[in-house]
């Protein structure tokens, strides 16, 4: 059994955008197949430039604010609640179009 705290863990850079902060609650090997479980906070304006994982699927839950997530050239909304499910080997780019911080729960798993 392990017990992390969000509020406790320090923050670190996206490796897509470092000027965008995470805080990461689990790291690969923690997990069978998982390869992190973080949260990341998108200050208006930034971007996690277009990028595809060719061995690891990615979910992306939206906690508040809004955005726009492009998944192989099609776009989609990032609002509070969605849940988006991106596969091995697709091209995706997430940005905050919002005027709040768009903050994002995520995970990724090895294919």
């Amino acid at each position: 059994m392990q017990q992390i705290q969000l509020d406790q863990l320090p923050y670190e850079t996206v490796s897509h955008n470092s000027a965008i902060q995470k805080k990461v609650l689990l790291r690969a090997g923690t997990l069978p197949h998982l390869t992190n479980f973080a949260q990341a906070y998108f200050e208006p304006g930034q971007v996690a430039d277009s990028h595809a994982h060719p061995d690891m699927n990615e979910v992306f839950f939206v906690l508040s604010g809004c955005g726009e997530i492009l998944v192989e050239k099609t776009c989609y909304q990032l609002i509070p609640g969605a849940c988006i499910v991106v596969e091995a080997g697709e091209f995706h780019e997430v940005r905050n179009s919002g005027i709040e911080v768009l903050v994002l729960s995520y995970f990724g798993l090895i294919t």
